[in-house]
């Protein structure tokens, strides 16, 4: 069932960058708001992993996050993964893209969404995020213990919010009432952090910004800018531990 609300101690750095030397792919967001509560949303569950293991549009680098929202809390099933945190920021991109809040939605580089689960959508709108031209961000990681410290650095900044993603690389449930009672779900890149790290200005100087963080084993670390407060993507990196 869709569900509707109407909107009021080692070092790695793996980088899916614009212009980067290694590929000539550009790197692309896509959000996947969703619940575990709800029936429609495990094919787009498996949707968000077929295009995060397969790559499968020419040209670009998809960098991937599953925001497990909370509206869906109260029928039946408590989402594990679930936070208000991203039922805002889809409430956010909502109003931006003068759209609606459902499950699932999968949001592409801050500028389209539509249906989580259309396939054929995700990759028209992924070919058009291409031809968009985006600033690099350089993302390493140093674990010490429980947590990790975070450069994000940019060459030449861009314009627009810097946002910090955090997310487990992959995730189970065994689900026990509601809509996906007795189902086992999987999920790939399940955000469990997102700080909003400030403002970035585009002034033809490079950025630099440290992070320290309490993270997980196995974590992807996503960097990006976004204009305005939710808006298209203007830079990204990613990073893993």
């Amino acid at each position: 069932m869709k569900l509707l609300l109407i909107s009021g101690a080692c070092l790695l750095a793996v980088t899916g960058l614009a212009g980067d030397s290694s590929s000539a792919r550009v790197p692309v967001l896509i959000e996947l708001f969703t619940s575990e509560g709800c029936s429609s949303c495990p094919p787009a569950d498996r949707l968000l992993e077929k295009l995060d293991k397969e790559q499968p549009v020419p040209g670009a680098e998809l960098v991937v996050l599953s925001e497990h929202v909370d509206y869906w809390n109260q029928l039946g099933w408590s989402d594990p993964f679930s936070s208000p945190l991203y039922t805002e920021r889809q409430r956010e991109y909502a109003s931006t893209l003068h759209g609606e809040v459902y499950t699932p939605e999968m949001v592409v580089d801050g500028a389209r969404g539509f249906v989580g689960s259309d396939e054929a959508d995700a990759r028209r709108s992924v070919k058009d995020a291409v031809k968009s031209a985006k600033a690099s961000i350089h993302v390493e990681a140093r674990r010490e213990d429980s947590k990790a410290r975070i450069l994000i650095r940019m060459d030449q900044a861009a314009d627009g919010t810097l946002y910090l993603a955090l997310a487990r690389e992959s995730a189970k449930s065994q689900v026990l009432r509601g809509e996906n009672g007795g189902r086992a779900l999987s999920h790939v890149a399940v955000v469990y952090s997102l700080q909003k790290l400030g403002r970035v200005e585009r002034n033809g100087a490079g950025f630099e910004r440290e992070v320290t963080a309490t993270v997980q084993p196995g974590t992807r670390i996503v960097a990006f800018v976004e204009k305005g407060g939710v808006g298209r993507v203007t830079a990204i990196g990613q990073a893993r531990l």
